[in-house]
């Protein structure tokens, strides 16, 4: 099984959301037998929380499922049980480092480094931007292109 983790600061409002659009995407491909999806945040201040109100919104709007999401931390065991994690942006993959274990198999990137129009650019944290129709956009296509690459990679 194919596992992917997003990572966001809190794990409330762009992970969560990036996991929920992933999980559909996987699902209509029918590809929920060999892929799992997951998310975390770099800090613990939310664990245990359901995704923010704006975030559980704009995924309504959008027809996507979040039940079962709740906030967590990431851990050290992550990196051996994820083959990519991929965070929203550059703070979050520096603050992987406090986590990582000196040789893990994840790889690890930036959900906008699939997107060439926002190549090596961030996820801007909605939280305090209030922007999550754009944020969605960008985690919407970040993942479609996440999943064509997973897929040409992985054979699947």
């Amino acid at each position: 099984m194919v596992q992917i983790l997003f990572v966001c600061l809190g794990n409330i409002c762009r992970s969560p959301m990036a996991e929920a659009v992933m999980r559909r995407k996987v699902q209509e491909a029918g590809l929920a037998e060999r892929i799992k999806v997951d998310s975390a945040g770099t800090g613990n201040w939310h664990t245990g929380k359901p995704p923010h109100e704006g975030t559980r919104g704009i995924l309504k709007r959008h027809g996507v499922d979040d039940s079962g999401i709740r906030a967590r931390q990431v851990r050290e065991d992550d990196f051996h049980e994820f083959a990519y994690i991929i965070a929203m942006d550059d703070s979050n993959v520096v603050n992987l480092g406090r986590f990582a274990p000196k040789e893990h198999r994840s790889e690890v990137k930036k959900l906008l480094d699939f997107v060439p129009k926002h190549l090596g650019g961030d996820v801007p944290d909605p939280y305090y931007t209030g922007n999550f129709e754009e944020v969605y956009d960008m985690v919407n296509e970040g993942c479609e292109r996440l999943l064509a690459y997973i897929r040409e990679k992985e054979g699947l």
